[in-house]
């Protein structure tokens, strides 16, 4: 059983910059890839990014490829997700997960955290 505990959401304006943090319970965290996605109001669950379990290889979705970055420190069981020059279609809810590699679909993690909210404004 995986723990996972966001923080660092809040209000911000456009072309302003946020850093999410993940915390995990398990002491074998090195070992997952973990995930960030988000859910903006009336929508679906989508990904937004991904670290393999070594931290050698990331994944971003297309939206967010250049402004945002995911790192991992498994020192201290975080994975983080800086966001930059963000946009108001930024806003939604942040969630991390963890899983066995470093996917893009929702389906395919297996623990999630119950996410930080982010607000855009324009």
């Amino acid at each position: 059983q995986v723990q996972l505990v966001e923080s660092g959401g809040g209000l911000v304006q456009a072309g302003g910059s946020l850093r999410l943090s993940c915390a995990a319970s398990s002491r074998t965290f090195s070992r997952y890839a973990m995930g960030w996605f988000r859910q903006a109001p009336g929508k679906e669950r989508e990904f937004v990014a991904a670290i393999n379990w070594s931290g050698s290889s990331t994944y971003y979705a297309d939206s967010v490829k250049g402004r945002f970055t995911i790192s991992r420190d498994d020192a201290k069981n975080t994975v983080y997700l800086q966001m930059n020059s963000l946009k108001p279609e930024d806003t939604g809810v942040y969630y991390c997960a963890s899983g066995s590699l470093a996917y893009t679909a929702v389906d395919e993690y297996d623990y999630w955290g119950q996410g930080t909210p982010v607000t855009v404004s324009s």
